[in-house]
């Protein structure tokens, strides 16, 4: 889901309740702070040695001790519209940080409506090799890369 697509469903009527659903179905608790929306760029060269670049819209989630907190899709909107000059682009595919055991990065799937409020869906996110033909890797490899040597 992009920022744009995002951005879109939280400036829909009056305020609503945001809920954050994790892969395995738990949720994020309801009083968390939006710690930073930023734009992340990452430059890398592949196993194949191919030089590649991803940018991408980090949403970073945080739980306090403040019970009483609750982040509607009003403010929300106002801290996008907020980092909107640091994002350049509202293409950009929207990511959530968030802290449990640890700090992991999760894709934003989708976000729903409902009659409680909006519900952002998180996937898992996944590692995968981008030069498989360089590696000798096919489709349900699980042992990785080739003997070519390129990982």
């Amino acid at each position: 889901m992009t920022v744009a697509e995002l951005t879109s469903l939280l400036s829909n009527d009056a305020p609503a309740a945001i809920h954050v659903m994790l892969p395995d179905g738990a949720f994020v608790p309801a009083h968390f702070h939006v710690t930073e929306v930023a734009r992340v760029r990452k430059d890398f060269v592949d196993c194949g040695g191919t030089r590649r670049t991803t940018t991408s819209c980090s949403v970073q989630v945080w739980v306090a001790d403040d019970v009483d907190h609750r982040l509607d899709t009003a403010k929300l909107a106002q801290i996008f519209e907020a980092a909107a000059p640091i994002l350049e682009s509202t293409d950009l595919p929207v990511e959530v940080e968030y802290e449990a055991d640890t700090i992991a990065l999760y894709p934003l799937a989708g976000v729903e409506v409902t009659p409680s409020g909006l519900l952002l869906r998180l996937v898992a996110k996944h590692t995968d090799c981008l030069a498989p033909d360089r590696c000798g890797v096919t489709p349900g490899s699980i042992e990785g890369c080739g003997t070519s040597g390129c990982c």
